[in-house]
């Protein structure tokens, strides 16, 4: 575990309206335990638990708007109707009477289906091009109707958010979703204005998604996108290779009122162009910050030994250091660290890290993944 001093973790942090404790966010992680899209009572405790053991910012696993086909498994929560709204509504009043802040994650899932299930929607899969990942076709090409019905209902999403009483929102626009299926040229072969042959041309969808989210919150409500170069379809896919291509990617995405930019990578000690700066170089959410001046979140393995995509095949990990990540946020390269399994895994991990606990820390199993611990 780490030697160093951990304060940079715990100094505080103003984002707009939002003014958060410490750096440490929880990690939006998909959980599976909203029968019907609405979460109950065992959701709301398990994030009340991270709000009374001072994790700074929790980010909601994800939740999915109100368009057919949305989701890919059956109890993926929703974030419309009343049923659901009143169930966020009894998580977030239960995070800020244990003084913690939260936001939704908002969600939709695209052209991709669970292989864990053989559950399917009502509706066909909905994507830019009906494709799955390049040249595997899936389900259907959104109309234009589709794809306005789409940016609104992010709209009305994050509106929503807002009412219940919410701190922030964010985007999901990562992993090969829909807004990453709009961005990826191998899921994106339209040839009108959502589409395009550069990276700059296929932001669109994106950015007129953050636009309407922002229309529904106001200016001084922070709004959080999510993105990754990776995808669930090819872990090794990249959309930007220079951070030229990177600048046009972001750049507009910044421009449309993303305030913060989450930046996904599986290693978050990886460096995003080791050819440029060598391989302790600026990791994904150190470049964005350079290339755009947004606040920026790092996530990706922090603070256990095993790569996160290997716990799905039953890899344990144990307790790291946080060596690495202490020295990239003393040199400011990124603002915030989002903590995926050591949190899923458990709900004390950022008292143990303040107080010097090390001896405490778990080890993580994918038992975790089975329960809301």
């Amino acid at each position: 575990m780490s030697s160093l001093r951990t304060e940079s973790l715990f100094k505080p942090l103003q984002l707009k309206s939002l003014s958060l404790k410490n750096r440490i966010v929880m990690a939006p992680m998909t959980r599976n335990f909203s029968p019907e899209g609405v979460p109950d009572e065992n959701v709301a405790s398990y994030y009340r638990r991270r709000a009374e053991a001072e994790v700074g910012l929790i980010l909601s696993e994800g939740t999915v708007i109100d368009r057919p086909a949305s989701r890919n498994r059956p109890a993926i929560p929703f974030f419309h109707g009343d049923d659901s709204l009143a169930g966020w509504k009894r998580v977030i009043d239960g995070v800020h009477a244990a003084g913690g802040k939260m936001g939704p994650q908002i969600w939709h899932v695209g052209a991709i289906s669970s292989g864990a299930t053989e559950w399917a929607p009502d509706a066909p899969f909905e994507s830019p091009s009906a494709v799955y990942s390049p040249g595997k076709p899936h389900g259907v090409a959104m109309t234009d109707e589709d794809i306005a019905d789409a940016i609104a209902a992010y709209g009305r999403a994050a509106g929503a958010a807002k009412r219940l009483g919410f701190d922030t929102v964010e985007i999901h626009g990562a992993h090969g979703y829909l807004i990453d299926q709009f961005f990826w040229a191998g899921t994106n072969v339209r040839n009108d204005r959502f589409g395009g042959a550069t990276l700059k041309q296929r932001v669109t969808f994106a950015a007129e998604v953050i636009k309407s989210v922002r229309a529904a919150v106001g200016e001084d409500f922070p709004v959080i996108l999510r993105i990754s170069q990776w995808k669930l379809q090819d872990y090794n896919a990249r959309l930007a290779e220079t951070p030229d291509a990177m600048r046009d990617w972001l750049g507009p995405l910044v421009e449309a009122g993303a305030d913060a930019l989450h930046c996904s990578q599986r290693r978050f000690w990886d460096a995003e162009f080791p050819d440029l700066d060598g391989k302790d170089g600026l990791n994904f959410a150190g470049w964005a910050k350079k290339l755009t001046g947004a606040v920026t979140i790092s996530v990706g393995s922090v603070g256990l030994s095993g790569d996160f995509l290997n716990a799905f095949k039953g890899e344990r990990s144990r307790p790291a250091s946080l060596d690495n990540l202490i020295q990239r946020l003393e040199r400011n390269e990124f603002d915030l660290i989002a903590v995926g399994r050591a949190l899923l895994n458990d709900a004390r991990w950022a008292i143990k890290i303040r107080d010097g606990d090390h001896a405490d820390l778990k080890d993580f199993t994918s038992a975790a993944f089975r329960d809301l611990r």
